[in-house]
């Protein structure tokens, strides 16, 4: 399985930036899809995940309401729009998959394959 995450970069507090998750067809249409972070010195933690039908969605309690999760089918790809970034929302984010069925509502425990990861940094 290869996970391409991308969209990462330098931006300032209140910025936007737009990550995606490309993967293959197959593993993309078979998949519940998650968004982790790793700041410099802490542990990984979830951030968002969306369900294999799309039907299903949670969002870690600091980015309700300023990120927002999506999946195109089309594309095999997964967005994580991130609005009004703040510094703390520095990291590596990570995606994340694990076969699923099509209703999963558990987005957040369980992934068995990841990616690489795109850096984002925001500064003050």
């Amino acid at each position: 399985v290869q996970l391409q995450a991308s969209g990462g970069g330098l931006v300032q507090a209140g910025d936007s930036l737009r990550l995606s998750c490309a993967a293959s067809r197959r593993t993309f249409s078979r998949a519940t899809v998650g968004w982790f972070r790793q700041a410099p010195g802490k542990e990984r933690e979830f951030v968002a995940g969306i369900s294999r039908n799309g039907g299903f969605i949670d969002y870690a309690d600091s980015v309700k309401g300023r990120f927002t999760i999506s999946r195109d089918s089309a594309k095999s790809t997964v967005y994580l729009q991130m609005t009004s970034l703040k510094p703390e929302d520095t990291g590596a984010y990570i995606c994340a998959t694990r076969d699923a069925i099509l209703t999963d509502t558990n987005v957040k425990y369980g992934y068995r394959e990841w990616g690489q990861g795109t850096l984002v940094t925001v500064s003050s």
